[in-house]
């Protein structure tokens, strides 16, 4: 399935982290990369070596996962000499954690952290490596999100306040619509659609392409954050040497989200991270 690298080093590793990921949505994910894969190729110097990677982080305790499970894929990631690869045994480490094996022995000079639920526009990686290479003090880019019934998913936000949370994840929409303005300002929903915006304080970690040596300058993800906020986190350390930037000429779809309607168990990970991250960079109740 892979191709013969050489010592060039690739431009891209994308790393997907799955949790008993429905084998549908991974191979809808890997599908969309392969497309985008191969009009990035067509407009960057490849050479003959291996162009890029594509890992997926098992974080399953069976670890059932299998590379034959993608192998319609085996001949076109050859010829776009991309490798897929799967690291697997660690067990259910947590979001970041996971992330940040695929992250520390990078040589790729970019990298993309992506959910499995995402499906990526062919044009996507295109877009989005032009944007990095053209901003040389931009170390993310956070794409323009729509669900899978097309509606807008804002993915760019201000600081939080512990109302934010409490507002969008346990109250109903009539009372929502009480504090829509607040909301709005929480999630950018001003930023234009026709332009880049830079200066964006937190970005969501469901797709950040990025620079590896930037990411790997900040150490990646906080390990301690299990899920949820880690993203939250990492942007605001990552704005203290960099830039980031919302790209809205970048689409995907964005299947995630709603940690409130997944039960009891993911509500009280929400509400300990949540508790970690405003301990670390300062509580906001309004």
């Amino acid at each position: 399935m892979a191709a013969t690298a050489t010592d060039l080093s690739p431009i891209l590793r994308i790393a997907i982290v799955s949790y008993h990921s429905p084998l549908d949505e991974l191979t809808h994910a890997v599908d969309s990369l392969s497309r985008a894969i191969a009009v990035l190729k067509a407009d960057e110097a490849g050479g003959n070596g291996l162009f890029a990677e594509i890992v997926i982080v098992d974080n399953s305790e069976d670890g059932a996962l299998r590379l034959e499970q993608f192998s319609d894929f085996s001949e076109s990631l050859v010829k776009l000499n991309t490798e897929l690869r799967l690291i697997q045994g660690q067990g259910n480490v947590g979001y970041g954690a996971a992330q940040n094996l695929a992250l520390v022995n990078s040589t790729a000079r970019f990298h993309l952290l992506m959910n499995p639920d995402v499906v990526v526009a062919e044009d996507a990686l295109k877009r989005g490596i032009e944007y990095l290479q053209e901003n040389p003090e931009v170390a993310v880019v956070s794409p323009s999100a729509q669900n899978s019934a097309g509606e807008k998913q804002y993915l760019c936000k201000q600081y939080p306040s512990v109302l934010n949370f409490f507002l969008r994840g346990f109250m109903p929409r009539l009372v929502q619509t009480l504090f829509q303005s607040k909301l709005a300002r929480y999630e950018m929903r001003s930023l234009p659609e026709d332009q880049p915006s830079e200066g964006i304080p937190i970005v969501s970690g469901c797709f950040m392409l990025g620079r590896t040596q930037s990411l790997n300058k900040v150490k990646g993800f906080d390990e301690d954050y299990f899920l949820y906020f880690e993203d939250f986190d990492l942007s605001m350390r990552l704005n203290r040497c960099f830039r980031l930037a919302y790209l809205p000429a970048m689409k995907i779809i964005h299947g995630g989200g709603n940690a409130a309607g997944k039960g009891s168990k993911h509500i009280g990970m929400f509400i300990r991270s949540g508790k970690r991250f405003f301990s670390t960079w300062g509580w906001r109740l309004f």
